[in-house]
């Protein structure tokens, strides 16, 4: 099915910060999602939505976490088309939960052809795909194996191995990411090696555009933060902010000014 307008947004990371904040981010993202239906524009998650998510399938465990952005969204799914969720490095042991709200869920990474414009989308910290030249860090393709998540999983019980991995992200979002230069030089190899008008992450944190030879990369930043995403409208892609008070996207430079 296409759309005349696409957006992209991840890094929401609801769950990681107090209620208050919480809820304000809900709050506005669920604006989001409802102009979305009145306006039928299809929505992209690039990883990242929650912070922390993790289900344990065989103890019937949910997280606790964003059931009314869960619930906005299949509203969403049932009524205009479903979301593409790219999970990300804090939100990938989903096992079944999202699907089953309505979601077209990928791990990895996805080739997605707008019209004549190729775009190749994902969250950032890399890839399982020899076809993509970017592999994930070793302890990053550790959180997504099998045997670790199961051992992991049989070790600690629902709610403590839950609060383990909320500490260590927690941790690890202060320390890594803000520095856009990786990501910068990942996407001009990409582009020199593939046929490719747009590569669009998230991860990093920075919200920036980066036009190179043979194509242009956006990184949408955060929504927790900046409320910016990408806008896909009339064969092109532009960095936005979305005002849940005016209920309209905002070109980015605008935004800041």
């Amino acid at each position: 099915m296409q759309f005349q307008r696409y957006i992209f947004l991840s890094d929401v990371h609801i769950g990681a910060f107090s209620q208050k904040t919480n809820a304000k981010i809900e709050q506005d993202l669920i604006s989001l999602i409802n102009y979305c239906i009145d306006e039928n524009i299809h929505i992209n998650i690039l990883g990242d939505l929650f912070d922390y998510w993790m289900e344990y399938p065989e103890k019937g465990f949910i997280p606790k976490l964003g059931k009314q952005i869960l619930d906005a969204f299949e509203a969403y799914n049932k009524t205009i088309a479903p979301a593409l969720f790219i999970t990300g490095n804090h939100d990938n042991w989903t096992f079944g939960h999202f699907k089953e709200r309505g979601f077209d869920i990928e791990p990895n990474f996805r080739l997605k052809e707008i019209r004549d414009k190729r775009l190749l989308l994902m969250h950032g910290d890399g890839v399982a795909a020899n076809k993509i030249d970017f592999p994930r860090a070793a302890f990053h393709q550790l959180l997504r194996n099998d045997k670790f998540v199961n051992t992991y999983q049989k070790i600690l019980p629902p709610e403590q191995g839950l609060k383990m991995m909320k500490l260590f992200s927690s941790v690890t979002r202060r320390k890594n990411n803000h520095n856009p230069e990786p990501l910068n030089r990942q996407a001009k190899k990409i582009f020199n090696r593939h046929n490719l008008d747009y590569i669009i992450t998230g991860h990093d944190h920075v919200p920036r555009v980066e036009t190179f030879t043979s194509g242009t990369y956006i990184n949408l930043g955060t929504f927790f933060k900046h409320r910016t995403m990408a806008l896909y409208n009339k064969g092109t892609v532009e960095l936005v902010r979305w005002s849940a008070d005016a209920k309209k996207f905002i070109p980015y430079s605008k935004a800041k000014q």
